[in-house]
């Protein structure tokens, strides 16, 4: 598939997914992004237009660890639920980012439900 047509297509799946998706303070979104070595999460509040928290495969410990990459996905789930625990957040909307619920996106997803996150 032309690499224009796929990226276009991920952004109308952004698009219609952001529409239903939106996050407060009490609720915030889960925004995963995915490049091809990395994944970066980062929970938001929409209403104030402010991340609340973020992780990502490039912190030092987690890139510190040996693994797969969708083991660190799962590990950067871990990362942002503990985050999430330290400032109170037990909720959260999962924004998978016009990615497919596969692989790393839901390895991630898995991780942040071990870790207390529920959405």
């Amino acid at each position: 598939m032309n690499p224009t047509v796929k990226m276009q297509r991920r952004q109308s799946i952004r698009h219609r997914i952001r529409r239903k998706v939106s996050g407060v303070a009490i609720k915030p979104r889960l925004s995963v992004f995915r490049s091809n070595t990395e994944i970066y999460v980062q929970l938001i509040d929409d209403d104030n237009g402010v991340t609340i928290a973020s992780a990502s495969s490039r912190d030092k410990d987690i890139a510190a660890q040996k693994g797969n990459k969708t083991e660190k996905s799962k590990m950067v789930g871990e990362a942002i639920a503990r985050k999430a625990k330290d400032l109170g957040v037990t909720d959260a909307k999962f924004d998978r980012g016009g990615y497919l619920y596969h692989g790393r996106v839901k390895a991630l997803a898995e991780g942040a439900r071990e870790g207390g996150l529920q959405f």
